[in-house]
C-alpha cells in the first residue's frame, strides 16, 4: 500500500503565504479534521525540549494545530512523558516549568499542558502487542485514553536511533520511565580507558549512579546501569560507546514495538506532522542545540508514521550537507546525512521493522502544497 505524504517547503514567494498558513493547509490537506470528534479530548504529542535546548517545534507552530482542532470541536491538550535520565523533565513539576520557560504557556498555545505519565512517571497501562521482543508495552495513560491524537515531531539526528521523527516520538515519547527502561534493555556503555580523560561528566549525569571514577578512569557498573546513554552524550572525547553491532538493532526494534503499542486503539485517527527545520545532530533531549547538518527543508503531514519518516529521511538525504556542522562526511545529495553524522547508527531499522510489524508503509507519494 502506498501512503500520501503532504509537503510544504519553507520558501514562499507569495504575499499572505507563510509558515503559519502552510501548517494550516497541511492540516486540512492531510484530512486531520476528519479524525477529530465533537467534545473529544485530543492529545497533541510534542517535545517541550530540555532546558538549554531551543530547536523543539516552536509554540507558535503548535498553536496552529491547536486552533484547527478547536475549530472542529475537539478539546486539545499538549502532552509528553517524563524522562528516564536526570534533567529538567525528569518529573512533571520540572517538566511543566521547562515547558512554560520554552513558550508553551496557555496564552501562546491556547491549550493546557499535561504530562501524560503523571507526576513521577507511574501513570501508565500495559498494552498487548505481538512483537519479537515484547508481548506487552507500557504506555502513558493520558495518551492511551483519548481516541485520537496529533503527533508533532522535530526531525533531527540521534546518537543511538540514527535519527528521530514520528516513530521515535511515539515509541520513546509515549512511554513512562519504566517503558523507556524496557527499550534501553541490553544497552551497556563501553569505556575506552586509553581515551578517557577523567573529567567525570559521565558520573555526574548518570541518573542511577552507575558510573564512578577509579584512578581518573570512568567505570560502569553493569548491574546498576539502565542503558540511557547520557554518559555517551556528554563525553567530550567520545570515549564511551555501545556495542553497535550487537546492541543497536534490538534497541531500535524495541523502540518501534513501543511505537506500535502507542497507536493501539487509535487506528485511522492519528495525524502526524514532521518539521524538517533546524535539523540538528542530536535529540532535543540534550541541554543544547548544535548547528544544523543540512539546510531547512519544510514540513510534512500524513496519517502514516512510517511513510512520513521515510519521506523525511529521503528529503534530508537529498540535501547538500553543511560543512560547518558535526556532519563528518556524506555531504553530497543522495548520501545518508544521518550516517554521516553518526557513522555506526542504523536509522532505517525503525522504518523497515515498523513496516514489518504493521505500523505503516514505507511506500509513499509526496504531494506538495503551496
Amino acid at each position: 500500500m502506498t501512503s500520501t505524504v503532504y509537503f510544504a517547503r519553507l520558501k514562499t514567494g507569495k504575499t499572505r503565504v507563510n509558515t503559519i498558513t502552510k501548517i494550516q493547509k497541511l492540516f486540512d490537506a492531510a484530512g486531520f479534521g476528519n479524525i477529530i470528534a465533537e467534545d473529544e479530548l485530543v492529545p497533541v504529542k510534542v517535545h517541550f525540549g530540555e532546558r538549554g535546548n531551543d530547536t523543539y517545534v516552536r509554540p507558535v507552530y503548535v498553536r496552529q494545530v491547536v486552533d484547527k482542532i478547536k475549530a472542529r470541536g475537539g478539546k486539545p491538550f499538549l502532552t509528553d512523558t517524563n524522562t528516564l535520565y536526570s534533567g529538567s523533565r525528569h518529573d512533571s513539576v520540572e517538566h511543566l516549568i521547562t515547558a512554560v520557560e520554552h513558550g508553551f504557556s496557555y496564552s501562546v498555545v491556547n491549550a493546557p499542558c499535561i504530562i501524560a505519565d503523571g507526576l513521577i512517571s507511574d501513570n501508565y497501562r500495559e498494552v498487548p502487542i505481538k512483537g519479537k521482543h515484547f508481548q506487552s508495552v507500557k504506555i502513558a495513560s493520558d495518551i492511551l485514553s483519548p481516541r485520537s491524537m496529533i503527533v508533532l515531531s522535530h526531525v533531527k539526528g540521534h546518537g543511538m536511533a540514527g535519527f528521530g521523527g514520528a516513530i521515535k516520538n511515539l515509541g520513546m515519547g509515549c512511554a513512562p520511565a519504566e517503558g523507556k527502561m524496557d527499550q534501553h534493555r541490553g544497552l551497556r556503555p563501553l569505556v575506552d580507558e586509553k581515551g578517557c580523560v577523567g573529567c567525570g561528566r559521565c558520573a555526574a549525569v548518570c541518573p542511577r549512579i552507575a558510573v564512578h571514577m577509579e584512578q581518573d578512569i570512568a567505570v560502569v557498573d553493569d548491574e546498576v546501569c539502565i542503558g540511557c546513554g547520557e554518559c555517551m552524550t556528554v563525553c567530550p572525547v567520545g570515549s564511551i560507546s555501545f556495542n553497535w553491532e550487537k546492541d543497536i538493532v534490538p534497541f531500535m526494534e524495541m523502540m518501534t514495538e513501543y511505537a506500535l503499542g502507542a497507536v493501539q486503539g487509535k487506528e485511522g485517527r492519528i495525524g502526524y506532522m514532521n518539521f524538517l527545520i533546524h535539523i540538528t545532530p542530536e535529540c532535543d533531549c540534550v541541554p543544547w542545540s548544535d548547528a544544523p547538518i543540512v539546510p531547512d527543508i519544510g514540513i510534512l503531514a500524513s496519517t502514516d508514521p512510517i511513510a512520513i519518516d521515510m519521506a523525511s529521511f529521503d528529503l534530508v538525504k537529498q540535501q547538500i550537507g553543511l560543512r560547518d556542522s558535526r556532519l563528518k562526511d556524506h555531504f553530497e545529495p543522495g548520501e545518508d546525512k544521518f550516517e554521516g553524522t553518526w557513522e555506526k547508527t542504523k536509522g532505517l531499522v525503525q522504518i523497515q521493522y515498523g513496516e514489518s510489524i504493521g505500523l505503516g508503509s514505507s511506500k509513499y507519494t509526496l504531494k506538495e502544497i503551496r
